[in-house]
């Protein structure tokens, strides 16, 4: 497989590069791990100025119709300068919305999370559904001109920070639906859960909470075919080649302050994980080959996201590897040891992308 960006999208690389030089002063050298609030949507604003959030979108809704591998480059930069992960609401949310919402709903949502000003969470995950979304036990139940919402979601990043919960829920009899609820409305309750990298996510309690009939996305029990829809358009975002080979980067700074490749077996190690990084480097380029040849990317994606999750496993634990106490266990070495362990679980397990490549390229367990 061959694939080569255009002249404007590298044009667009070099114009990101050089505001991401221009802000730097102005951020933490490792923004991109302290979640979507605070100065990460000071920085969202930014680009959603530049119109940089919106590449994707059409035309008629202040985008560029541009293909996948264009907002890539974005996120892709930003990831290695550690600057900010992909903003949820431009993408999962708006991209629904826009294929799937109302045009009340286009014209009240999307000028505001174009902009980085509206945002949102995903309430997907709880405590008897993780992975496995079919257990979801949170319930609509209609009521006059909406919904009352009871239940509790789990594991929710940046609930804390945002205006909106993308809530997938049960309501009676035809199953699984997606609301937009508002996360300051009555009944809301946010409590937080911290992370062995210093990170937090939240618990969030709804009781009986209200959400209005027009805040609902399609129609009752389409959740399904509309988060399908959504990881589709989404898929190559999955992993960001960027942010494992920023990490390598620091390895490779690392060994030659502490003399790492002094040992034969470490050099040995180290040229095997920068092949691991290409590999992810490639499956990266594949996922963006097979969505902008009209294919899902499904199995494609998968791939890119277990190896980048196993190859970020590899940098961050050689230090540990090579006996290096004072590396592993201080500063950035240990940071991203602990960062591992979440990269592996966001976005779906390992175990989760192994399933996903046995249905998709091996046909095994049939096809949903």
């Amino acid at each position: 497989m061959r694939w080569a960006f255009t002249a404007d999208q590298e044009r667009l690389r070099d114009e990101v590069r050089a505001f991401l030089a221009e802000h730097a002063h102005r951020r933490d050298p490792m923004q991109y791990f302290h979640g979507r609030g605070g100065a990460s949507r000071e920085l969202y604003r930014e680009l959603g100025r530049r119109g940089w959030l919106r590449l994707a979108w059409p035309r008629e809704w202040g985008g560029q119709d541009a293909p996948p591998s264009t907002e890539f480059i974005v996120w892709d930069e930003l990831a290695y300068a550690r600057a900010v992960r992909p903003d949820l609401a431009a993408g999962i949310v708006a991209k629904t919305i826009i294929g799937h919402g109302t045009d009340e709903q286009r014209a009240r949502f999307l000028p505001g999370i174009g902009l980085g000003e509206i945002s949102f969470a995903l309430g997907y995950s709880e405590p008897e559904a993780g992975s496995d979304l079919a257990g979801v036990r949170t319930r609509a139940v209609p009521d006059g001109d909406g919904y009352r919402v009871t239940g509790e979601k789990r594991w929710t990043s940046d609930a804390h920070n945002s205006d909106y919960l993308w809530l997938l829920c049960r309501t009676p009899e035809s199953g699984h639906t997606l609301l937009m609820l508002d996360l300051a409305a009555p009944g809301v309750q946010i409590r937080p859960i911290h992370t062995i990298d210093g990170h937090r996510l939240n618990e969030v309690s709804l009781d009986g909470v209200h959400v209005p009939q027009e805040n609902r996305i399609g129609a009752e029990g389409e959740a399904w075919r509309l988060i399908r829809a959504a990881l589709a358009v989404e898929r190559h975002l999955m992993v960001l080649p960027g942010r494992v080979r920023r990490d390598f980067e620091d390895l490779l700074r690392w060994s030659a302050e502490r003399g790492w490749s002094a040992d034969a077996r470490t050099r040995d190690d180290i040229a095997d994980i920068a092949l691991d990084v290409a590999e992810v480097e490639v499956a990266a380029m594949s996922t963006l080959a097979a969505l902008e040849s009209g294919h899902d990317g499904a199995a494609q994606a998968a791939r890119a996201k277990l190896l980048g999750s196993r190859t970020l496993q590899r940098i961050a634990r050689l230090p540990f590897d090579v006996g290096d106490a004072g590396a592993a266990r201080t500063g950035t070495p240990s940071f991203l040891w602990h960062e591992t362990f979440m990269e592996t679980i966001a976005g779906g397990t390992s175990e989760i992308m192994l399933g996903v490549l046995a249905r998709e390229a091996l046909g095994l367990g049939g096809r949903r």
